[in-house]
């Protein structure tokens, strides 16, 4: 007698998963998720923004294989090497990219080179591999200052607010475009807003190199003090508080989407050959709050200091998550208290370990 829930996870072990940006921060927790569910992974990550090390807490937890290439994917050569030696890949997770609002704005070139010529290479050797379903980790930077909150799917995509956010429109616009000019090639953007937060094993988690650029792990050094103090970016935004506010969602969460919007391009399950999702919480909260949630689940003082505001800082966005909910199944399910403590006990096993 056969067990079909084995038989499925068989089924789906054929299933090989590219993961771009595997070692990084969303990177890491989703290959968890796809491990979890039986699929084998490949990751492919330069380690310009991550460490070797995540792929050492990836399979602590998991108790399974990746294989791991360090590649730069602006590299065309190298790309297509991989690919020779990779094959049956399925579907691709795309990652891999420089991330940070306020590093865009004074060095803008770096970011287009890099994250448009990395994506335009993979989308290229995807074609030529003839590997048709596509996950790209796009960003609710994409809708500039929006005119209305909550943020829906089809609000106006307007003037990007900073070269980080631009790349991810522009990305987007080539993902299309390609999709209109071959109809086997099937793609999912999921825009999200602000991921914070650990795995509950807390063997991994955020962990910039250098001076954090996001609001979360810089609260988190400045309490065990590795910086001397967390600066708030303003307190005259027109908000309740005067600070930004943003959508915070739990990166585990926000894993488990990019399994679900894979399994629905891989089983032929897309409305159209390209979908966009919100992934949020929807709710917004503003900086202050944030750093009262933290104060309070760890029972920690922290130390911060208002100061002026940050080039390329919208005032206030949060999403419209129906979309996602219906369409896709998925929720957010955990809370900014959940977020806050998951990425303290983070912070305190990595600097135990050290």
């Amino acid at each position: 007698m056969h067990n079909f829930d084995n038989i499925n996870n068989l089924k789906k072990m054929q299933k090989k998963i590219l993961i771009t940006g595997g070692t990084g921060y969303i990177g890491s927790h989703t290959t968890i998720e796809f491990l979890e569910k039986g699929y084998q992974v490949v990751i492919i990550d330069n380690l310009s923004n991550s460490k070797i090390e995540a792929l050492e807490g990836i399979i602590e937890i998991t108790g399974k294989k990746v294989d791991f290439f360090q590649l730069d994917l602006t590299d065309k050569e190298h790309v297509a090497e991989f690919f020779e030696i990779n094959k049956n890949i399925e579907a691709i997770i795309h990652f891999a990219a420089y991330k940070a609002v306020g590093q865009s704005v004074e060095n803008p070139l770096m970011y287009y080179q890099n994250n448009l010529f990395s994506l335009i290479n993979l989308l290229e050797a995807a074609q030529e591999n003839n590997i048709s379903n596509f996950v790209f980790s796009s960003s609710c930077t994409v809708y500039g200052e929006p005119d209305e909150l909550p943020v829906k799917e089809t609000s106006a995509i307007k003037k990007a607010t900073s070269p980080y956010g631009n790349t991810k429109q522009i990305s987007e616009d080539i993902i299309n475009d390609l999709v209109n000019s071959n109809p086997n090639f099937k793609a999912i953007a999921l825009r999200y807003f602000n991921p914070v937060g650990a795995h509950s094993s807390a063997k991994i988690g955020e962990l910039p190199l250098g001076i954090p650029n996001n609001l979360v792990p810089f609260i988190t050094q400045t309490a065990i003090g590795i910086r001397e103090e967390l600066k708030v970016f303003g307190d005259d935004y027109n908000t309740p508080d005067g600070t930004c506010i943003r959508d915070y969602i739990h990166v585990v969460d926000l894993a488990k989407a990019h399994v679900i919007a894979a399994e629905r391009l891989l089983k032929s399950k897309n409305k159209t050959n390209f979908e966009v999702f919100n992934l949020g919480t929807g709710k917004g909260n503003s900086v202050l709050e944030v750093i009262k949630s933290f104060e309070k689940v760890t029972k920690t003082k922290l130390n911060f200091k208002i100061t002026e505001r940050r080039k390329g800082d919208v005032v206030a966005v949060f999403s419209h998550t129906d979309f996602a909910n219906e369409e896709l199944g998925w929720i957010a399910e955990k809370n900014l208290d959940d977020m806050m403590l998951s990425a303290w006990n983070w912070e305190l096993n990595l600097r135990n370990r050290q």
